[in-house]
């Protein structure tokens, strides 16, 4: 696989996805900056054969978006553009992970052409970097939500509705959608659950029911993903 990148690629994700996937180029801020130019640039010659990057990187937290806005700019929304910039001048296929928040959350079951809106800074950083990558011919933006394969905090939603899975079960439908010649946008994820029977579903326990309406940052309701396409297409 030493012509697929995946940037992020020491953060949850991109450690869950490059256990599974060996041989891949591992991007990190000291190789692979997607937000320097001149970096990527450098990396990329010296490794002309990759043909793929699958782009993990992003800053990921709401509060700290909500604390740091003009880093989650540089990073989610400027960085991916420069990235995306770079992917069509040299043609290649550049696979976005970005996230159920892009929806509302007043419904949930969302589908794949269902209408954009953000509910909070994250969202939007992230759908700012889906509107880069949509420019180029040969892109997949994945939607979905997914958690450490330990549940790491004391209190969970029990008001906040999802199709979250842990990292080691979501990058192996990562995997099969990089090793695919599928173009386009495509959701991924489990069963609709809320976010505390998520935690309970991986072995949470002694753990508190708390609400989004407790969070000093807007959170969706219900952003459960409607994975048909997926089931569909990976059968």
């Amino acid at each position: 696989m030493r012509h697929i990148l995946i940037t992020g690629g020491t953060g949850k994700l991109g450690t869950a996805l490059t256990n599974i996937m060996e041989g891949v180029h591992i991007g990190t801020r000291q190789n692979f900056d997607f937000t320097n130019h001149a970096m990527m640039l450098n990396f990329l010659n010296c490794n002309s054969d990759i043909n793929t990057i699958v782009h993990c990187g992003a800053m990921v937290s709401p509060p700290k978006v909500n604390e740091q806005v003009d880093k989650a700019i540089h990073d989610n929304i400027l960085g991916t553009a420069l990235l995306s910039s770079i992917c069509f001048q040299r043609n290649i296929r550049l696979i976005y992970i970005s996230t159920d928040y892009v929806f509302s959350g007043e419904k949930g079951n969302y589908n794949e052409l269902d209408e954009l809106m953000p509910q909070n800074k994250y969202a939007w950083s992230k759908l700012g970097g889906e509107c880069a990558v949509q420019m180029l011919h040969d892109f997949v933006i994945i939607r979905m939500s997914f958690g450490p394969d330990i549940f790491p905090y004391p209190a969970a939603f029990i008001d906040q509705f999802t199709s979250r899975e842990s990292a080691s079960e979501i990058v192996k439908k990562i995997k099969n959608i990089v090793l695919s010649t599928f173009k386009g946008v495509i959701h991924i994820g489990g069963s609709r659950k809320s976010v505390y029977d998520y935690a309970l579903s991986i072995g949470a326990k002694n753990i508190n029911a708390i609400s989004i309406n407790d969070m000093n940052v807007k959170m969706p309701k219900d952003t459960s993903l409607n994975t048909d396409l997926y089931k569909n297409t990976f059968k």
